[in-house]
């Protein structure tokens, strides 16, 4: 019977030679890492625009921030153009998941956005013909989304909403609160989804805010609680006459609160009051 060999004892150098190999994994991997989120980064930078359309009477700003983790990029989006009519778009919303994926989706869905708006400046049908145009692409991604127009003659603003959390809405007079409209699905899960339009007419001067959920929910903060939160901000903000520029970094503040584990963009628009209107 064959005697069994001894295990070989484990020497130092067998151990650093182990170690340099998981050190060298792990580098790679972590650069890996690294070149994922810049170009994310990048991806996230170039698709924003770098200003929003405004008109007299309305003032119009917006923040983006990244996750605090410095991982999570890529899934938020605002947008702002004039469409055909004369009218504006603006749209807000989130891609579920982040990097390079989620970046890349969210650069689709703008463009569509603003593809459908050519032929259609009703927010509703916007949403229903982007969310087919994503449902034929066959991505497995899906995006939460809030389209308004507003109307320079009418001054009634409209909206339109695909799973995405409430606007936040207050005037100058002390009135507020979060605009629990009806809505649809998610952009890209459904085809044929039909996505109900708000009108409101902007009879006192106020501010229209739209974010994402990272603003408002967290960990251990609940979207109810960050709803509030972001509701007395814009209250305030409303009573004391501050620009749509302070407006958008006070609401940015409030993503410190949820501990901001994901991306957080914020869309205002502060909005003088309509003209009366005359009399037939």
């Amino acid at each position: 019977m064959a005697r069994r060999r001894p295990p070989r004892s484990v020497t130092a150098d067998d151990l650093l030679t182990t170690l340099g190999r998981l050190t060298a994994q792990a580098r790679e991997s972590a650069e890996l890492q690294r070149a994922r989120v810049e170009l994310a980064e990048a991806l996230q930078r170039d698709t924003l625009p770098t200003a929003l359309p405004a008109l007299p009477g309305l003032r119009t700003a917006a923040r983006y921030a990244p996750a605090r983790n410095g991982l999570d990029i890529g899934g938020d989006w605002y947008d702002g153009f004039v469409m055909p009519d004369g009218s504006l778009g603006f749209s807000i919303g989130d891609v579920q998941g982040h990097d390079v994926e989620a970046a890349a989706f969210m650069g689709q869905i703008r463009i569509g956005l603003r593809a459908v708006a050519t032929a259609s400046t009703d927010p509703g049908e916007v949403l229903s013909g982007a969310n087919d145009l994503l449902v034929s692409v066959g991505r497995e991604l899906f995006a939460t989304c809030t389209f308004v127009r507003f109307d320079p003659i009418t001054w009634v603003l409209e909206s339109a909403r695909a799973g995405h959390v409430p606007a936040i809405w207050a005037t100058a007079d002390g009135r507020c609160g979060a605009a629990q409209d009806p809505g649809g699905l998610p952009l890209g899960i459904q085809p044929g989804e039909r996505y109900p339009v708000i009108r409101r007419r902007l009879t006192q001067e106020g501010a229209f805010v739209l974010v994402t959920d990272g603003v408002v929910e967290g960990p251990t903060v609940p979207i109810d609680a960050g709803l509030d939160r972001v509701t007395r901000l814009v209250r305030s903000a409303a009573r004391s006459g501050a620009r749509a520029d302070e407006l958008a970094a006070q609401v940015m503040t409030a993503a410190a609160y949820t501990d901001h584990t994901d991306d957080a963009a914020v869309l205002v628009l502060r909005h003088d009051a309509a003209a009366p209107e005359k009399a037939a």
